[in-house]
């Protein structure tokens, strides 16, 4: 009996770690017939998979694609829950799926994933009450060892003060996670390698994802121009306008085409910009409305700039950018499960903070993001994080559960004016 036809158990893969997504999909798989588990490539979606399914085709086989290509329906059969790995390769799959889950009318029956969004957006509207979404990022700092996770932030939204000593992980450890990522295949390599593994990686995107998800003309220069200008201006506001100025080259890519490119790092879920926070304000302040630019994972940006960790440690205003995309990375996953949101909040008094957690209930933590754990920096933030609560309208206020200041390092503690000091190699869910 081949792998395909298994019943007794799951086709986990040996050495699994497990996933904050993992509960997620089990969820999903409780209350529909089938879930789709999206992100970019590498991040571990067909690990996660197989530690739920009993069965699969791997749809970036060429002859399970032919298969699928011909006769939809048959690549369906087998113990469910059924992968379908990489479906967006042989899209008229959704609609057998949804199908499919119509007519067994049982929950549990298809796992998806895909590593790209299909240009027409055939699942915006037909898998609804079917098929429900879970969305994987690379690791976080907590599922790849780099946390401890003694502080967790769901007990933080609970209102719960939080102290720990200082871990024994350092600032270059810090620097090296930044350039390594979260990438499940690189846990075991040498750092070298797993920063050679994320130039790679950038080179695949280049050659192979780009052309297809961007529907223009493929020019692998502009677009590695344009992730380096990306990786310049990673956690700031940077408009198109000012990334196509600063690509440069023999020939500056027009703003059609660059446009394009973006879309297409977004439909490959490389790029993941943090939108600003809507919010009412009991002063007269006007928001800024522009998103902060983020990679999916801040050792892409790294890998641009061909940062190491000594160069990150020579340069702390890229170090802290690039931490900061990493807190925000982090944030996402952490917060995910309670169907939190990352924002970033500016306004035109020049105020800003660097993120902003809202879950669905509304309830929200401001968190600014520093380098230095030194008492001095965190006043300053702290300062910060006290003028954005005393702008925010009182409902807003009511709903406020922490205002937390995130640092590379050093202790956790709580300070006497009620803000969080929490080091992220100590956060976790």
């Amino acid at each position: 009996m081949g792998p395909e036809q298994r019943n007794s158990r799951t086709l986990t893969m040996p050495g699994y770690l497990p996933r904050l997504a993992d509960n997620e999909i089990g969820s999903a798989l409780r209350r529909r017939g089938a879930v789709l588990v999206e992100g970019c490539r590498a991040c571990g979606k067909t690990w996660a998979a197989r530690h739920v399914a009993r069965s699969e085709a791997r749809l970036d086989d060429e002859a399970t694609l032919l298969m699928a290509e011909a006769d939809p329906s048959a690549v369906l059969q087998g113990a469910t829950p059924r992968l379908l790995d990489e479906w967006q390769n042989a899209p008229r799959i959704w609609n057998r799926v949804r199908r499919e889950c119509d007519d067994r009318a049982r929950f549990g029956q298809f796992v998806l994933t895909g590593s790209a969004a299909p240009h027409d957006d055939i699942t915006r509207h037909t898998g609804v009450g079917r098929i429900a979404r879970v969305l994987m990022r690379p690791m976080s700092l907590y599922e790849s060892g780099g946390s401890t996770g003694l502080l967790s932030l769901r007990r933080l939204f609970d209102g719960e003060a939080m102290f720990a000593l200082p871990s024994v992980v350092g600032l270059r450890e810090v620097a090296s996670s930044i350039c390594v990522g979260g990438w499940p295949g690189s846990l075991a390599l040498e750092e070298a390698d797993a920063r050679l593994a994320v130039a790679d990686y950038v080179s695949e995107v280049v050659r192979l994802d780009i052309p297809s998800a961007s529907g223009v003309r493929h020019r692998p220069a502009a677009v590695r121009r344009l992730m380096r200008s990306l990786a310049r201006h990673v956690a700031t506001e940077a408009k198109a306008t000012t990334i196509i100025s600063d690509m440069g080259g023999k020939s500056v890519a027009s703003r059609s085409s660059v446009n394009a490119y973006l879309e297409a790092l977004e439909r490959v879920f490389l790029v993941e910009n943090q939108p600003a926070w809507s919010v009412g304000l009991r002063s007269r302040a006007t928001l800024r409305r522009a998103p902060k630019r983020h990679f999916v994972d801040p050792s892409l940006a790294a890998s641009m700039l061909r940062a190491t960790p000594q160069r990150l440690l020579a340069d702390p205003g890229t170090f802290g950018l690039l931490f900061e995309s990493l807190v925000v990375r982090d944030l996402r996953i952490y917060s995910q499960p309670d169907r939190g949101e990352v924002f970033h909040y500016r306004d035109d008094t020049g105020l800003e903070v660097d993120a902003v957690i809202e879950r669905d209930d509304g309830r929200w933590i401001a968190v600014e993001v520093k380098l230095s754990p030194a008492p001095d920096v965190v006043d300053e933030a702290a300062k910060s994080l006290r003028r954005l609560r005393d702008k925010v309208a009182a409902d807003r206020v009511e709903d406020l559960a922490l205002l937390m200041v995130v640092t590379s390092t050093g202790p956790a503690y709580r300070r006497s004016d009620d803000v969080q000091v929490t080091p992220i190699t100590a956060l976790g869910p």
